[in-house]
């Protein structure tokens, strides 16, 4: 399916890596030049690298803090400078640390709200402008919403149905639905916001979490490992990244011009809620 996004700029925050990366890489493919931010120098350069040879787009690589207010809104400039318009907005951030609510200091708590909350609120504040600026550029984008700007938070199922350790996550991420609810409410019709509700994907850090495990003995090899990250999946595995960028970049096209405020599961169906 052709996107329409040849000649479009998208800005995915935590993009050199993960489900972040998948999705600027979809995009990238899609035509879309494609600004990603990260705070490790050596994945950027290899994000940079793939994402020039998936498209016939431009590259931005930056390193940035996404709890760092000016970084994110320095990181949006940037990109505006660099690629002339900002018509598509990718929201991702690193997952908090596990563990149970007893175990969890007020520290966790606030810095998991600024890696996963506030991190959002920045770079949707910062991008806001250029996104409506770019939308009404276009010829009949607020009749049909074909030509809108788009917002997508990578949040996590978790949101709908929480996972038994991960109490930062269960809480914090669902704050991020609230604030892309209201954003779908306020922004329309020049820019539409959705989110999507990951489950297991195999990214690099799930890999490195399945050999850890490998070498503590809890698994006999990494097949066995993947088995049980796989467990409960009705697909019976778990995902590839690129299956969740490819929704991303859906998600960012007229193709899904009709879809806004939606909350949608990529998850192998392994939500039992409703």
């Amino acid at each position: 399916m052709d996107l329409a996004l040849d000649g479009n700029a998208a800005l995915v925050t935590a993009g050199s890596a993960g489900l972040g990366r998948a999705s600027a890489l979809a995009l990238a493919e899609a035509g879309a030049d494609v600004a990603v931010c990260g705070r490790t120098t050596e994945r950027l350069v290899e994000a940079r690298e793939e994402l020039l040879a998936a498209g016939p787009g431009d590259v931005l690589a930056v390193e940035a803090d996404i709890t760092d207010e000016g970084a994110v809104e320095s990181f949006v400039e940037r990109t505006v400078d660099e690629f002339g318009r900002l018509d598509h907005v990718v929201t991702s951030a690193g997952g908090p640390p596990s563990g149970p609510f007893l175990d969890t200091g007020d520290g966790d708590w606030y810095r998991a709200y600024d890696l996963l909350v506030m991190s959002a609120v920045w770079t949707t504040r910062a991008a806001y402008p250029h996104l409506v600026e770019a939308a009404t550029s276009h010829d009949g984008a607020n009749d049909a919403g074909g030509d809108a700007s788009t917002i997508v938070n990578i949040t996590s199922r978790s949101v709908q149905e929480v996972i038994d350790g991960l109490v930062l996550s269960n809480s914090v991420r669902r704050a991020v639905i609230g604030l892309m609810k209201t954003q779908a409410r306020e922004f329309a019709p020049e820019v539409r916001v959705n989110a999507v509700l990951p489950g297991a994907h195999e990214t690099d850090r799930i890999g490195d979490l399945i050999e850890q495990s490998v070498e503590r003995g809890e698994y006999a090899d990494y097949e066995e490992g993947r088995e049980e990250w796989s467990d409960g999946i009705p697909i019976e595995r778990m995902g590839d990244p690129s299956e969740l960028g490819e929704a991303v970049a859906w998600l960012s096209s007229p193709a899904s011009s009709y879809v806004n405020g939606t909350a949608m599961p990529v998850d192998g169906g392994s939500l039992r809620s409703a």
